[in-house]
């Protein structure tokens, strides 16, 4: 990947390996990272007496252990500034489940329990850290997996009845990202057409 205007450098790093992890927090700890998003996620759907003890264990790696590790690896320099915003990217089915999620919504809520202690442990210290849960978001991949017709059954139970933007889960994430939020700290913010609360 090439850098552009909006970022000066690109890292690819698989979160599926241990030492790519690794390899990513000791470049974090090498910076002043003053805003952390993490971001990166594997779902593998399957009933619960058949989940692959093996993936279970990646998306718990993938969704949970990395963004621990990067969080650990930027707090020192939040720590120093006394200043610091973290965004985890949970999900909605990190607030709800259903059948099949068992290992992608265990993770999620897992994301959702370490961000309230970050935000409990570290808010005194300026670092405020919350979490941001989509919904079904207007992506090529829910496109690919679900079809027109998924959509349109699928969205029957968004209130608002239809699928959210990417725009509209990136302004979440820039508002708590931002000066502008000095109080909202340790919420788990449904970005989702109210999908979760009806």
């Amino acid at each position: 990947m090439e850098a552009d205007d909006a970022c000066d450098e690109w890292v690819v790093a698989d979160f599926a390996d241990a030492l790519q992890i690794e390899g990513c927090a000791k470049l974090l700890e090498a910076r002043e990272i003053d805003i952390l998003i993490n971001c990166a996620g594997i779902n593998k759907i399957a009933p619960f007496v058949e989940i692959d003890p093996n993936d279970f264990l990646r998306i718990q790696q993938v969704n949970v252990f990395a963004p621990m590790r990067l969080c650990q690896a930027v707090l020192p320099n939040m720590l120093r500034r006394n200043w610091g915003r973290i965004v985890n990217i949970s999900s909605v089915w990190g607030k709800i489940s259903k059948e099949y999620r068992a290992s992608y919504s265990a993770s999620k809520f897992a994301l959702d329990g370490m961000t309230l202690a970050l935000a409990a442990e570290h808010g005194a210290n300026g670092i405020l850290a919350n979490c941001v849960s989509p919904g079904f978001i207007d992506t090529e991949l829910t496109r690919a997996v679900l079809g027109e017709s998924g959509i349109r059954q699928m969205t029957q139970g968004v209130p608002v009845r239809r699928l959210g933007q990417v725009d509209e889960i990136a302004g979440m994430v820039l508002w708590l990202a931002s000066e502008e939020n000095t109080y909202l700290n340790g919420q788990n913010i449904a970005v989702d057409g109210g999908f979760s609360r009806v």
